[in-house]
């Protein structure tokens, strides 16, 4: 094989490998209308991932007007949303399906 090209390879993984780095994750349990935790601390200026599990045995919808992210989910199925870069600050989700009660807050700081 031509050295050159060789090397072109080795570096493009590299590169590849850079990008599948993971990212942080933070996980949230719906079950019947209760969001556990409530509250999530995330590191602000950082892309995370938070892992859906839903856990009851009715459907879910998660939302977040500001962080633009929703996921409907059937009873016993898990999923993630990956969620830009966030200013400091706080930022509402809820349980579109099973309010007024199912509402928390992300904290970014």
């Amino acid at each position: 094989m031509n050295p050159l090209l060789l090397a072109v390879l080795l570096l493009g993984l590299g590169v590849g490998t850079a990008h599948a780095a993971k990212l942080p994750a933070y996980t949230l349990t719906l079950n019947n209308g209760t969001l556990e935790p409530e509250t999530l601390h995330v590191k602000a200026g950082e892309r995370f991932k938070i892992e859906l599990h839903n856990t009851g045995n009715t459907p879910v919808e998660f939302e977040s007007t500001s962080m633009r992210k929703e996921k409907v989910m059937g009873p016993g199925v898990s999923s993630f949303v990956v969620v830009h870069p966030l200013k400091p600050g706080h930022y509402d989700f809820f349980d579109e399906f099973h309010l007024p009660d199912a509402r928390g807050t992300l904290i970014a700081k």
